[in-house]
């Protein structure tokens, strides 16, 4: 492999330019020109006019596919045939198997193949060699159960159509139209999603290249452009190779892409889809004005600096969609690694107004296309989006129960310095007495740019490093990417090309590309021998100077390669099983993501300890994984405002673990920009400070009055309320529910909050959260979903009545309401990091709703190991009515119960604040809990502020079985 001096020099500059436009915060914001739009993708511009040329002749359109009904089969809850495609006036048909399973989780399955390719009856061209099937092994990497068929599915056929009757006692049906090829998914008899209803499939299947004489041509004349036209009347020119920015992608199986409609009648709000910097209900993107004149695209893509508001690729794919209505949730997930984009139109149905219904209704029509693969489409009838969240989390992973230190704060740069560097900002922190819990290193920390290094001059002590940070239960998180460096003598590479574990180019031979080291290879983690090898270099004793406190971050793993096509890697390049790059891009982020993940589970035998790693690309089920972060925003009012949706998206597609980098990766945010910040990451479910190595230092002591006390009173209050972020984690990992969650989530039937996205419930908790995301704000209007009571978080102010209401928000203040009916753990005692707060006791607020009751959960564990698999942990559920507080065990008892609710002997709770204690407990002085006394302090309604009371020290342990009576 040629090294970054033996470069010939046209490349050489090519590099360098790319490499410089990284270097250097750009005046502007992301380069478009880099990136494909819809018309120079030749598969998407392909199907866009195909649905055209269906669309303009209307009833006129006759869909070429069609299901043979003798080819039909019923077994085990699976319904398995043949769809014929006609592909030309003589009627000759390609044979393509379709599969719909029946799961007994109640969702469906339509899996459709191409037969000659899974045959391997086709020919490559190029010599290459790459597989001749379609990449069916998508399944592997996303999915981990949820495919058990259902034994009491049933299926009844005639001459036009298959009914099967499946899920929850018989209540949803599959209905099989056989000509023209279109599906029916109905709940309780009325449809809920179609496919194919707009006879939009189509699967582009294997034919020969046939090279045509070149047109003649006279002397001394140019030939004539003519755009290649095959028989069919469609444009060929991409189908065999296609050039975009300098590179050309050889096709060495021609044309590939899949596509199908899917239609949600009577569904108006579809959600989902990330990643994209848009609002959360996602836009039309055809033919209405305002809205995006592109599809939206999944590529996951290095995109730095991007621009809001748009369908434009990012980092991560997650191709999971729900539709919502009043009172009913759907949703599908569409199983595929290639690039791939997806149009949305919405159309208003006119009602007789004689008739029942009057108004009119809207469709949302989608349609969805890859560039190759399989048409593998799962559907979720729902009703409720925490079933339909569920049962895709049951197939692709609840997320992750992380360690407890990795939802608190994160401080980090591009780039600390030297090891002195961190360590004095770790003693900043304390002596400015902000709490955190995690420092971070970039690529700077490393000896040129070689991972599992330190540099010898600016990081010539890392164990002391970490020893400094351990003291105060603190953390170091390092930066690791996928490329490695193409250097002699650096025994990482070596043993990479050695094994021959990196991917290859479209010749067979390792790929070369460019990142920040330079010259690159890249690991290829779909290779189960890479994987093994990775998880090798992480031992202690193999990465010295790591220690059970540094934990990681992948970065650049869409993958990024500087002078690739799109800045990303050759879709003709080879993985293991010489599937072609093309076929398992949007999944080559999450192959790395695991690979380190399985990396730190045990890096010395017998210590395993739940991994922290960050990951910026990712797919469906990466939230098994870890956390993820938006890339690289920009110190921005509008990127500010940007991040809930994202995030909110994101844990509606199934990985709520998200946060974007507080105060914003490229630019220096104004103080008052940067103070806002703070208030919302405090409410991120990953909440990290970040920023480029060009930007001003911003760590929260450098801030200066007044805005520092104020940073620190957002950071004090998201470790006050960890208990209950954490408590919110835990259920994510049980059933999937997201850890902040829109108004649709939680208010099903309240069309006023459809499409709210700046504000959002925290967990379980009752807490509605509006931070401020526009600049000079003095107040903010908050929506009420309903007409329990609202008080504010800080001062118990009153807020009633659905609808909105005007809360202040002074750059001091988060707008913060806590809902009557609910009962919130949290610890009030501020400390260095999360770790030393393990021991402290706990506070419950106990927020009193219009019926007088409350109810609440806790749920505890180590925050560290796996034991809590095994019964060690603390599952309770708090309940006030009449006057009664109690708490209930609702764990279930395991192997390690008894032990460790035996180290939790000592943790009690020290105190109970009521908020909108009754009248009558004005004269009260005292509660009785157990046998003993505690203290009740009253304090009196003052205007529209509530009345409340505090119990001081009641003598309850958090783990066991109490009353405390008013």
């Amino acid at each position: 492999m040629r090294s970054f001096t033996t470069l010939s020099s046209k490349w050489t500059a090519l590099l360098i330019i790319a490499a410089l436009c990284y270097l250097f915060t750009p005046a502007v914001s992301v380069k478009h020109e880099n990136f494909k739009t819809c018309d120079q993708s030749g598969f998407c511009k392909r199907n866009r006019q195909y649905a055209d040329k269906a669309t303009a002749l209307g009833s006129q359109w006759e869909a070429p596919y069609r299901i043979t009904p003798e080819s039909l089969s019923w077994k085990n809850g699976q319904l398995q045939g043949t769809i014929l495609k006609t592909i030309n006036k003589q009627g000759e048909t390609v044979r393509l198997p379709i599969t719909i399973s029946f799961l007994e989780s109640g969702s469906a399955r339509v899996t459709i193949d191409e037969e000659k390719r899974q045959k391997g009856e086709i020919e490559l061209r190029h010599d290459s060699k790459a597989r001749k099937e379609r990449y069916n092994e998508a399944q592997s990497w996303a999915i981990v159960g949820g495919l058990d068929v259902s034994k009491s599915a049933t299926e009844e056929r005639d001459a036009s159509r298959s009914i099967v009757k499946y899920g929850p006692e018989g209540k949803f049906q599959a209905v099989v139209t056989f000509a023209p090829f279109g599906i029916d998914f109905k709940r309780d008899d009325i449809t809920q999603i179609k496919f194919n209803d707009r006879g939009l499939a189509n699967l582009d299947h294997w034919r020969p290249k046939v090279d045509k004489p070149e047109p003649e041509k006279k002397e001394g004349e140019d030939a004539p452009a003519e755009t290649p036209v095959a028989e069919t009347g469609e444009d060929e020119s991409t189908w065999w190779d296609e050039t975009f920015g300098g590179n050309t992608d050889s096709k060495a199986k021609g044309p590939e892409s899949v596509a199908i409609d899917i239609t949600f009648p009577g569904y108006e709000h579809v959600f989902g889809i990330p990643e994209h910097a848009g609002s959360l209900p996602l836009k039309e993107t055809r033919q209405s004005s305002g809205n995006h004149q592109d599809p939206y695209r999944l590529y996951n893509a290095d995109v730095f600096e991007y621009i809001m508001d748009s369908p434009m690729t990012l980092y991560g794919s997650i191709p999971f969609m729900q539709a919502h209505k009043k009172d009913s949730t759907v949703g599908v997930f569409w199983l595929n690694a290639a690039e791939m984009w997806i149009d949305v139109i919405k159309e208003k149905e006119a009602h007789n107004p004689l008739s029942l219904g009057i108004g009119s209704k809207t469709d949302t029509k989608t349609h969805w296309f890859s560039e190759s693969g399989l048409i593998d489409v799962f559907v979720f009838l729902g009703p409720t989006a925490k079933e339909v969240t569920k049962a895709y989390g049951e197939l692709t992973g609840y997320t992750q129960l992380p360690q407890e230190f990795s939802i608190a704060y994160h401080q980090c740069r591009w780039n600390y310095n030297t090891d002195e560097d961190v360590k004095d900002v770790d003693r900043k922190m304390s002596k400015h007495q902000i709490p955190y819990d995690v420092i971070w290193l970039d690529i700077e920390y490393t000896d040129d740019k070689q991972y599992f290094t330190w540099d010898p001059l600016q990081f010539p002590n890392p164990t002391g490093m970490l020893e400094q940070l351990d003291q105060s239960e603190r953390k170091l998180v390092a930066i690791i990417d996928p490329h490695i460096k193409n250097k002699d003598g650096y025994h990482i590479v070596e043993e990479l090309k050695k094994k021959d574990l990196a991917v290859h180019n479209k010749d067979g031979n390792i790929y070369e590309g460019w990142c920040w080291p330079g010259s690159s290879h890249w690991v290829d983690c779909f290779n189960p021998a890479a994987i093994k090898w990775w998880i090798s270099l992480f031992k202690y004793d193999a990465f010295k100077g790591s220690a059970s406190n540094l934990f990681i971050w992948n970065d650049m793993n869409e993958p990024s390669v500087f002078n690739g096509p799109e800045t990303t890697m050759p879709k003709d390049n080879l993985h293991h099983g010489n599937w072609e790059h093309r076929d398992v891009h949007n999944i080559n982020g999450m192959t790395f993501h695991n690979a380190t993940y399985q990396a730190m589970l045990e890096r010395k035998k017998g210590e395993i300890r739940r991994p922290f790693v960050l990951t910026r690309s990712f797919y469906a089920g990466s939230q098994r994984l870890g956390a993820m972060w938006t890339g690289d925003n920009q110190a921005s009012w509008d990127h500010l405002a940007a991040g809930f949706p994202m995030i909110l998206n994101n844990g509606i597609a199934g990985f709520p673990f998200a946060g974007a980098d507080v105060g914003g990766f490229f630019g220096n945010p104004e103080k008052d920009l940067l103070t806002r910040w703070y208030q919302a990451g405090a409410f991120y479910p990953f909440f990290r400070g970040h920023a480029h190595i060009d930007t001003r230092r911003r760590e929260p002591y450098l801030i200066g009055e007044p805005y520092t006390p104020i940073i620190t009173q957002a950071l004090r209050l998201r470790y006050a309320l960890l208990p209950a972020w954490y408590t919110a984690f835990h259920e994510a990992s049980v059933d999937g529910t997201p850890i902040i969650r829109p108004h649709y989530f939680v208010y099903p039937g309240d069309e006023a909050g459809f499409d709210l996205d700046d504000q959002f419930f925290v967990g379980s908790t009752g807490l509605l959260a509006k931070p401020v995301v526009t600049e000079k704000a003095e107040s903010v209007d908050i929506y009420l979903p309903d007409d329990e009571i609202y008080y504010d978080y800080f001062d118990y102010e009153k807020y009633t009545g659905q609808g909105k209401v005007t809360v202040p928000a002074p750059l001091e203040k988060i707008p913060l309401l806590m809902q009557g009916g609910h009962i919130i753990p949290r610890k009030d005692r501020p400390r260095r990091s999360s770790g030393l707060m393990k021991w402290d006791p706990y506070t419950l607020v106990i927020v009193l709703g219009k019926s007088g009751s409350a109810t609440g959960e806790l749920y505890v564990d180590d925050g560290e190991t796996f034991d809590y698999q095994q019964g060690a942990y603390i599952h309770r559920t708090f309940e006030f009515s009449n006057g009664v507080l109690e708490s209930k065990d609702i764990g279930t008892k395991g192997k390690l119960t008894d032990k460790y609710l035996k180290t939790m002997k000592s943790v009690g709770v020290e105190k109970l604040i009521i908020i909108g204690a009754p009248k009558e407990w004005a004269e009260k002085t005292s509660v009785k809990a157990g046998r003993e006394e505690a203290r009740l302090e009253y304090y009196a309604e003052e205007g529209k502020k509530a009345a409340w009371a505090v119990v001081k020290a009641p003598k309850v342990a958090i783990g066991e079985n109490w009353k405390i009576e008013f």
